[in-house]
C-alpha cells in the first residue's frame, strides 16, 4: 500500500474531457477528501497536434512511464492526419500499448439492468464475458513499420511470437477461474478465437494456445474461427466466458460485442502489463457530439473502477478495491434506475450521471467510514 498514488490523465479529443472530467470525480467521490489518488492533467492528442504539431509530447509520455495508472478519455479527430494519413490522436494509446507493453487488454461485455439490447429477447444477465485482446502483437505491429512501394503496393506484417501468445492466453485462463462462468451454463470457459484453417499466423497462436490450456484442466477450452465468431455473439453471447484473440481481431470484435449491450458508451476497457496499467473506455472521440453535455460517461467511469480495481490487487490496498465495487454498484444502481443517456435511448445529461453516481458513491463512503 501506498500514501499516493500518481495518476496521469490525458483527456484527449472530443468527448474525452467530458467523460475523463466526470470519470475523475467520481473516483474523487468515492474515496473521500482524504484520498491516495494524486491526479494531474497533461496533454496528448488530435486537437494538440493541430495546435503544436505533435501529438504526444515527450514530457506527457515520461509521466506516463511514470505513473502509477494512466487514465484516458477519447483520441483522435477524424480528418486530422499525418502525412502517411494515419490518424495523428492514435499515437498516445498505440505508443503506450508497445513501448509500455501493455499486452492485455481487457474488454467486459456486460448487458445491465436498465439497458436495452438491440438483440430479441435477451435480458440483464444474458451477456457477461470478457473479451480479451492481445495489445502488444499482431497486425497492429506493423504501424509505422509497413511498405508502401511506389504509390502501388502496400505491406503490413501480421507478428505473433511464442511469449506474446503464451502470456495472453494465460491471462485469459485466470480471468476465467476468478470468474462465475457464462451466463448460460455457469461454466468457466476460455475461447480461442481465430482463422487457424487459413493462415499459418494464427494455426500457431492456436496451438500455442493448446499447450498452455494442458496446464488448466479445471477451466473448459473451445476454438472458434473468427468469422463464426462475429455470427455467435449475436446469436449466443451467453456461451461466452472469456473469449482470447488477436489484436486487430479483438478490436473489431469488441465493437460488435459493444453494440449488443448498449453500444460503445458502455465499453470499458483495461490495458495492463507487468508493471503498467492504461484505462479508457473502448469508445472514440465522438466529435459531432463534444461539448453538447450528452456524451455517456459509463464506459470512462468503469474504466475508472477497473484502475482502482488493479492498483488495490497490485498494492494490496484495500481502500481501492472498495472504491471500486462501490463504483461498479452505483453504476448498475443508476443504469436500472433509468439514468439512461442520449445513446442509451435517455434523457440524461453527462453531468447528471456524473452527479448521480457521485451523490452515490459519497452517501456509501460517508455510511462505511462511521
Amino acid at each position: 500500500m501506498k500514501d499516493v498514488y500518481e495518476i496521469a490523465v490525458v483527456h484527449g479529443d472530443g468527448i474525452g474531457p467530458e467523460v475523463c472530467g466526470a470519470a475523475v470525480e467520481v473516483v474523487r467521490a468515492a474515496l473521500g477528501s482524504d484520498g491516495p489518488l494524486r491526479f494531474t492533467e497533461y496533454p496528448a492528442g488530435a486537437e494538440h497536434f493541430m495546435r503544436t504539431g505533435d501529438s504526444f509530447p515527450a514530457s506527457t509520455f515520461q509521466a506516463c512511464r511514470d505513473a502509477d495508472a494512466i487514465l484516458h478519455g477519447a483520441g483522435g479527430i477524424p480528418g486530422v492526419v499525418r502525412a502517411d494519413g494515419t490518424e495523428a490522436g492514435l499515437d498516445f494509446t498505440l505508443r503506450l500499448r508497445f513501448e509500455l507493453d501493455l499486452y492485455a487488454n481487457i474488454r467486459p461485455v456486460r448487458l445491465f439492468k436498465g439497458v436495452t439490447s438491440p438483440l430479441r429477447g435477451v435480458g440483464a444477465g444474458d451477456i457477461d464475458y470478457i473479451i480479451l485482446r492481445e495489445n502488444s502483437e499482431g497486425l497492429y505491429a506493423a504501424r509505422g513499420a509497413g511498405a508502401l512501394l511506389r504509390g502501388e503496393v502496400a505491406v503490413d506484417t501480421l507478428v505473433q511470437t511464442r511469449k506474446g501468445i503464451e502470456r495472453i492466453v494465460r491471462k485469459g485462463f485466470e480471468l476465467a477461474r476468478q470468474s462465475k462462468g457464462a451466463p448460460e451454463d455457469g461454466v468457466r470457459r476460455v475461447t480461442c478465437c481465430d482463422k487457424a484453417n487459413v493462415l499459418r499466423s494464427y494455426a500457431f497462436f492456436r496451438a500455442v494456445f493448446d499447450e498452455v490450456a494442458a496446464d488448466y484442466p479445471d477451466v473448459a477450452t473451445e476454438h472458434v474461427l473468427v468469422d463464426a465468431m462475429a455470427m455467435h455473439l449475436v446469436l449466443r453471447p451467453a456461451h461466452f466466458n472469456v473469449i482470447v484473440t488477436e489484436n486487430m481481431f479483438g478490436d473489431i470484435l469488441s465493437d460488435l460485442a459493444a453494440a449488443t449491450v448498449g453500444g460503445m458508451g458502455m465499453a470499458p476497457s483495461a490495458e495492463i502489463g507487468e508493471a503498467k496499467g492504461f484505462f479508457q473506455a473502448a469508445h472514440g472521440s465522438a466529435p459531432d457530439i463534444a461539448g453538447k453535455g450528452i456524451a455517456n460517461p459509463y464506459g470512462t467511469i468503469l474504466s475508472a473502477a477497473a484502475m482502482l480495481e488493479w492498483l488495490g490487487h497490485k498494492h494490496e490496498d484495500e481502500r481501492l478495491s472498495r472504491a471500486a465495487d462501490h463504483i461498479r454498484s452505483v453504476t448498475e444502481a443508476c443504469l436500472a434506475d433509468g439514468l439512461l443517456s442520449a445513446d442509451l435511448k435517455g434523457t440524461a445529461s453527462t453531468h447528471q450521471i456524473r452527479d448521480a453516481v457521485c451523490e452515490r458513491v459519497m452517501r456509501d463512503h460517508a455510511r462505511l467510514k462511521r
